[in-house]
């Protein structure tokens, strides 16, 4: 199996290139009858998109959603959703100087040892366009659990390099092309990227995202707990070189005293827990974090090797983010609508006939 599929109830499939044709994906065992029609997916995907400002890559994409199956009459049937979205503006002139070469901090080394061969135009399967198709399967999940369940999947920019909020504001969020929650930092974020712009540099980003409306129960201990597949999940994005489930390693500075989540009917008094305990759901917010490493597409000169063992310096040009954390809020919030639909379906089947337990905490 080359794991290009994940979830188990709600297992979802892509397939394609930064480069070549198209970009897809096949939903398999989304439940009939959900109405979902192609201008839907048109809000996140543009959300996830380059060119939405000077500060990420300059590549221009339709992002058209076709579909091809699973959907009658505006209707989920249960049968394998098929997505498909053609690639209407790559250039690939921009990677033939690195073609024979290894980019440092890409895959193209770890590609080229497990294949025997690589797709250097832009990535290729490891590119960032591949996470377009994690969105669009996640606009069919958050609607499912928002109209099931009452579930509510949002994120933010948490940290841009040194940079942190001064303030939070949700509103703020969707105002800014850096989903950054304090509006009057903004500017500042502007200047700091467009010096990273001018020197040919990259910088890091954390990104958060919550899920509020999440009941108790969701998960499965030991081998299929809630955190460890968000962490699995999240960790399968691109660049993403850690994941936190709420407090994360802020907990080892904790006393348990101020760690532990108490407990009171009318509710928990924190959530340092991240709303999952043992794996399952407690009921709180589902929170996580992600942590994004900066750029490797930068114009510095980096030391590599190329294909004949030679030792060379590598300068990547063409359209790159000089942050990938920018737009990658839509990326975090889809995998984690996506592990929560899973799960969703997981409980459903095995213990939808256990009803709400009391006492049962607010």
């Amino acid at each position: 199996m080359s794991s290009n599929s994940f979830g188990k109830l709600f297992t979802v499939t892509t397939f394609g290139e930064s480069h070549g044709p198209a970009i897809g994906c096949v939903i398999d065992g989304c439940p009939p009858g959900l109405a979902i029609a192609t201008e839907e997916f048109r809000r996140d995907l543009d959300r996830r998109a380059t060119g939405r400002s000077r500060h990420t890559s300059q590549r221009h994409e339709a992002d058209e959603v076709e579909i091809l199956s699973g959907v009658y009459e505006g209707r989920t049937t249960g049968t394998p959703i098929a997505l498909l979205i053609r690639n209407t503006d790559p250039r690939s002139k921009d990677y033939g100087d690195i073609a024979q070469t290894f980019r440092p901090g890409h895959a193209d080394y770890t590609y080229w040892q497990k294949y025997g061969i690589r797709d250097p135009r832009g990535g290729g399967r490891a590119s960032a366009r591949e996470t377009t198709m994690r969105v669009a399967a996640a606009v069919v999940a958050k609607k499912w659990l928002a109209e099931r369940h009452g579930v509510r999947v949002r994120g933010h920019l948490a940290q841009l390099g040194d940079i942190v909020p001064r303030g939070f504001d949700w509103e703020a969020v969707e105002a800014n092309p850096f989903f950054w929650p304090d509006a009057g930092q903004v500017a500042e974020l502007e200047r700091a990227m467009d010096a990273l712009r001018k020197c040919g540099d990259s910088v890091g980003a954390r990104v958060n995202a919550v899920a509020e409306g999440v009941p108790p129960g969701w998960g499965e201990p030991v081998y299929g707990k809630l955190d460890g597949d968000l962490a699995a999940g999240m960790m399968s994005i691109n660049a993403v070189k850690g994941v936190e489930i709420g407090a994360g390693f802020a907990a080892v500075s904790q006393r348990g005293t101020q760690h532990r989540d108490q407990m009171h009917l009318d509710g928990f008094t924190s959530n340092h827990a991240g709303g999952i305990l043992g794996g399952i759901s407690t009921g709180q917010p589902v929170s996580v974090s992600v942590a994004f490493k900066p750029t490797s597409s930068i114009l510095v000169p980096g030391d590599s090797v190329n294909l004949a063992g030679e030792g060379v310096q590598v300068v990547t040009k063409g359209r790159h983010d000089p942050c990938v954390g920018i737009r990658a809020t839509p990326i975090v919030e889809a995998m984690l609508a996506l592990v929560l639909m899973d799960h969703a379906l997981r409980h459903r089947a095995q213990c939808g006939d256990v009803g709400p337990m009391a006492p049962r905490i607010a």
